[in-house]
């Protein structure tokens, strides 16, 4: 089974890749999927995805996620609600949160009489990190069930509310939703940077960087073309005659967001220094 294909489209960058790697295929052609059929998630399926994000690797064994299930239809509403434009976490058959936990290992700490010595930016790091890489071991592992799925980072717009609504002690904060479904949609394929762009050999080095995105942002652009009506924030960038992912990533920057995070994390009792 050839890999080249998947990998020139989605980086364009041609080559021969080649092996029994079903896995590799799905993953270098997986998609975010944003409108789910109706039918709900198994819950047996559902427990198993779960357990195989939770299998993924954890820093130092330490085992800092916590996942919320929003089941109760007050409670998705009330999340649904806090994020209008985003529909799809209301439609959504399965609705996940991610959390980065580090009251777990505090508690623990307490209980076996030892002092917790990490009171520094790398304890939040490690618990964020984990949290990170679980999501994306439960999504891929529910996108090779045939199911698909979006993360959505945008509950940290909202993250006072989020937390109050799920409850979340100090040391606990969210991190990501997860919206899981039955695919209703197969959008095309999105391509990323090319692999000379992200890839470094011994030392990084971006020296090539602004003619390879000048020509991604062509490639993308042409394959998907964004209407002038869509470009962010016309009023004060005005209409740009390429708008390809580097005008529309950098004008989305340019434009303070989340600003109250860390005040959030510090909130939450973790010390940042």
């Amino acid at each position: 089974m050839s890999l080249s294909d998947p990998i020139e489209q989605r980086f364009g960058t041609a080559g021969t890749v080649t092996g029994d790697a079903p896995f590799l295929r799905q993953m270098l052609t997986r998609r975010s999927i944003r409108a789910f059929r109706p039918d709900p998630v198994p819950e047996p399926l559902l427990t198993g995805l779960l357990a195989a994000g939770l299998s993924a690797p954890s820093k130092s064994d330490l085992q800092q996620v916590s996942v919320i299930r929003l089941t109760a239809p007050a409670a998705r509403k009330a999340l649904a609600d806090l994020l209008p434009q985003f529909p799809w976490i209301a439609d959504a058959p399965a609705l996940l949160v991610f959390c980065g936990d580090g009251r777990r290992i505090r508690r623990l700490a307490g209980h076996r009489g030892h002092p917790f010595a990490n009171e520094h930016l790398d304890s939040f790091t490690n618990a964020a990190v984990d949290a990170g890489i679980a999501l994306a071991t439960t999504l891929y592992a529910a996108e090779s069930a045939g199911l698909g799925g979006c993360p959505i980072s945008v509950i940290r717009n909202r993250v006072q509310e989020v937390s109050a609504l799920l409850a979340l002690p100090q040391h606990v904060f969210p991190l990501a939703g997860l919206c899981l479904g039955w695919p209703e949609e197969t959008p095309p394929l999105r391509r990323r940077l090319p692999l000379s762009v992200t890839l470094h050999t011994d030392r990084y080095n971006d020296d090539g960087l602004l003619d390879a995105v000048e020509n991604y942002d062509r490639a993308r652009a042409a394959a998907e073309p964004v209407p002038e009506d869509k470009q962010h924030n016309r009023a004060r960038w005005g209409t740009a005659a390429l708008y390809g992912w580097s005008e529309h990533r950098t004008r989305q920057y340019a434009e303070p967001a989340r600003e109250d995070w860390g005040r959030y994390v510090r909130s939450q009792g973790f010390d940042l220094s």
